[in-house]
């Protein structure tokens, strides 16, 4: 295996979680588990092949899991790992930032609209 080697610290963070899709995922998991296509009508404009890469990778990192339900039809939900939810303080942080940086935006005059507020 191959040696990493990071500068400083938040490397390794964006390294598990950057990206443009990843916060967004993990955002909408962090209260409540969400089938693919949860997940495709939160997120409508990612590809399916792009969020099946994402939820493999983060899968992978073991930021999240996935339970399959042997149902019929089967389905597949995914959530925050133990290990993941100890990304919730950062990713509530992101999410109140966002929302306050699009407020001040509007208020300097930006057209500028946020369809849903977190409810943190």
């Amino acid at each position: 295996m191959t040696e990493k080697i990071y500068n400083i610290g938040v490397e390794a963070t964006i390294d598990i979680i950057g990206g443009k899709w990843k916060p967004i995922i993990l955002c909408h998991l962090r209260n409540v588990p969400l089938r693919t296509n949860e997940l495709m009508k939160k997120i409508p404009n990612i590809s399916q092949k792009v969020l099946t890469q994402q939820l493999r990778e983060l899968e992978e990192d073991d930021i999240i899991t996935r339970h399959v339900f042997q149902e019929v039809p089967p389905h597949v939900e995914y959530q925050l790992s133990e290990y993941g939810e100890s990304l919730n303080k950062i990713l509530n942080l992101l999410c109140v930032w966002g929302e306050n940086d699009i407020d001040r935006r509007h208020e300097k005059g930006e057209d500028i609209t946020i369809l849903n507020r977190d409810s943190v």
